[in-house]
């Protein structure tokens, strides 16, 4: 095998474990080893168990060696957020009040997970409460730059290779964010086509499940297991040079001289691939979503988590404290104004995006900033967010400091489908030079 078995997607590695090129007991300790040898830098996980991992993928093999035709993901573990609820192993919420807890069943998405023949490999660290404050998990490209958050640990891990794929969730910015920290692929479908139940919810509104991978394919074969059958296709139809609106900027946040460049030089790629770019910005009256969206998710933050941050003030973190402060003094008319603007939003975009098959914009200001007191500004992600519309972040260059930049594509809601197809036909056009 040309590929290290931690290097294999996916797609790659299931179809070598059917093929029996690969059993699933190595292919698991080459992924612990791999942890073993690259993880201390970087501290992509919340908890890990190598015997029950190993012992789930002998069971794998048993069924293969007895002729039980498995799921397509048999005897491939996967990271899981530690936000996400696992009947086997601790749900510890990047806080300390619930350090070692578990909660004894499966998240939906992890019923799912187990039904297609996966299992968890182990969780990944999260931001507090999958909030601001960060984890221990450093950027896996230079350990003085954040990864990003809140899924901080599943972006890592990924670009480690220390899992095929991961999967994380999204408020605002939680993992289009890290996976252009992280130099991998990031998706975040519509809202709620993938199962929410059993994680962790910070905003009713606005909180979304999604996953990570090295490639849009493995994006999509991932999450096309976990949502409901027919709702995401494991391999989304090719498609002809896409129509794509160029949005280089939002108004509510500065875009940096890398990216800018990094976007263009992209852009540019695209067009000469025969896309068609029309260079766009956004209507007037959408320059205060970032607002929209932050009334909201504080005010239903609060709401979340009222009763714990009254018993447990003192072990959260002066910044969640505050964000659940400013969540709690925001009144009921401004929060169901709040709402009313989205949904106002949501019918106006489905307008402006009705000519294009997807906006490209940044997926952050720049690189993964040099400092571990925060996980990065998720301003770029936030009008896909607010609008519950999927995004996805590809990898496209390195910044002249040596770390990854991405490029975000969104859609209309409900186009996972087609965006995915359309980030796969970028993504084969920018090739980008590895992973950390």
């Amino acid at each position: 095998m040309s590929v290290p078995p931690h290097g294999l997607g996916l797609a790659a590695a299931a179809d070598a474990i059917r093929e029996r090129r690969l059993s699933s007991e190595a292919y698991a300790r080459a992924l612990l080893e791999r942890i073993a040898a690259s993880d201390a830098n970087v501290q992509a996980w919340a908890h890990l168990d190598p015997e029950a991992a190993l012992e789930a993928t002998r069971a794998a093999d048993r069924e293969r060696e007895a002729g039980v035709i498995g799921g397509p993901l048999a005897g491939i573990g996967i990271g899981v957020k530690d936000i996400i609820a696992t009947a086997d192993q601790p749900t510890q919420f990047g806080s300390p009040i619930h350090a070692g807890a578990r909660g004894g069943f499966d998240a939906e998405c992890i019923v799912r997970l187990r039904n297609a023949g996966g299992f968890v490999l182990g969780k990944t660290v999260t931001t507090e409460f999958a909030f601001m404050h960060p984890g221990k998990t450093r950027n896996p490209w230079s350990a003085a730059h954040t990864p990003g958050g809140s899924s901080s640990g599943s972006a890592a891990a990924v670009a480690l290779g220390h899992v095929p794929a991961a999967i994380g969730t999204q408020t605002n910015g939680s993992m289009i964010r890290p996976a252009a920290y992280c130099g991998v692929v990031g998706f975040k479908p519509t809202f709620d086509a993938l199962p929410f139940t059993g994680a962790h919810r910070f905003s009713a509104t606005l909180d979304t499940l999604g996953v990570f991978a090295r490639s849009v394919d493995d994006c999509a074969l991932l999450a096309s297991w976990l949502a409901e059958p027919g709702r995401i296709a494991a391999d989304p139809a090719r498609v002809a040079a896409p129509r794509l609106a160029f949005l280089p900027e939002f108004p509510w946040v500065a875009t940096g001289s890398d990216q800018s460049r990094a976007m263009r030089a992209a852009a540019t790629a695209l067009q000469e691939a025969g896309a068609t770019l029309a260079e766009v910005s956004l209507p007037a009256g959408w320059s205060e979503a970032h607002l929209c969206l932050r009334t909201i998710m504080l005010r239903e933050g609060a709401q979340a988590l009222a009763e714990l941050q009254d018993r447990e003030r003192g072990r959260m973190s002066a910044r969640l404290n505050a964000a659940l402060d400013e969540g709690r003094a925001i009144g009921m008319p401004a929060y169901r104004a709040a709402l009313e603007q989205r949904a106002a939003l949501v019918a106006e975009a489905l307008r402006w995006l009705a000519p294009f098959d997807a906006v490209v914009s940044p997926p952050a200001p720049g690189t993964a900033p040099a400092d571990l007191t925060q996980t990065g500004d998720p301003a770029c992600c936030t009008l896909w967010s607010l609008l519950g519309a999927p995004a996805i972040s590809i990898p496209i260059a390195l910044a002249d400091n040596g770390l990854p930049l991405g490029l975000q594509l969104a859609s209309a809601p409900g186009a996972d489908d087609r965006l995915l197809a359309i980030a796969r036909w970028c993504a084969e056009r920018l090739p980008f030079r590895g992973f950390a």
